[in-house]
């Protein structure tokens, strides 16, 4: 039964990751989140994965900047920002019809905007590329999640054992 649980939450992982993927094309579904996801479904189910999400360039530094409360990088927001009310507006001038729904869709863009900009503002140095002390610092983190993990394994090992 735990090895089909390693792999339900791999395989879940894999999902949440590849919908994140999709939200860093389409302003209105969330990356982070299901980045975050994934991670957790991984760090249960597959350090290997999880390692490799972590130390992935682009996706790893999603869930590092959040994790460590960074906040969100200028060109991101920009980005974000941008391909949000490109399309929020093709679709309140050229889609929705009813005005009802138009205001929706606007207030929605507004509110999403202003949740972006309100993020903290990640200063990277580097052409955003982390320091060597970052890096360090998220390796040294994750070395201590990987002997955290292992010795909760160690101690359900134990348990099972003494409890037989």
């Amino acid at each position: 039964m735990n090895r089909l649980k390693q792999i339900l939450l791999a395989i879940l992982g894999s999902i949440s990751i590849a919908l994140g993927i999709l939200g860093i094309f389409l302003p209105l579904l969330p990356t982070t989140p299901f980045l975050l996801l994934g991670a957790s479904c991984y760090i249960k189910g597959s350090p290997k994965l999880y390692q490799w999400l972590i130390g992935n360039k682009l996706l790893g530094q999603y869930i590092r900047n959040f994790r460590e409360g960074n906040g969100i990088p200028l060109k991101t927001k920009i980005v974000a920002v941008t391909m949000l009310w490109i399309t929020m507006s093709y679709s309140i001038i050229f889609v929705v019809a009813n005005l009802y729904i138009r205001v929706c869709l606007a207030l929605i863009a507004a509110g999403v905007t202003w949740h972006i900009v309100s993020q903290k503002t990640l200063k990277l140095a580097n052409k955003e590329e982390p320091s060597e002390k970052q890096e360090e610092e998220c390796i040294d983190s994750e070395n201590k999640i990987n002997k955290e993990n292992i010795n909760k394994k160690d101690m359900r090992r134990n348990l099972s054992n003494n409890s037989e």
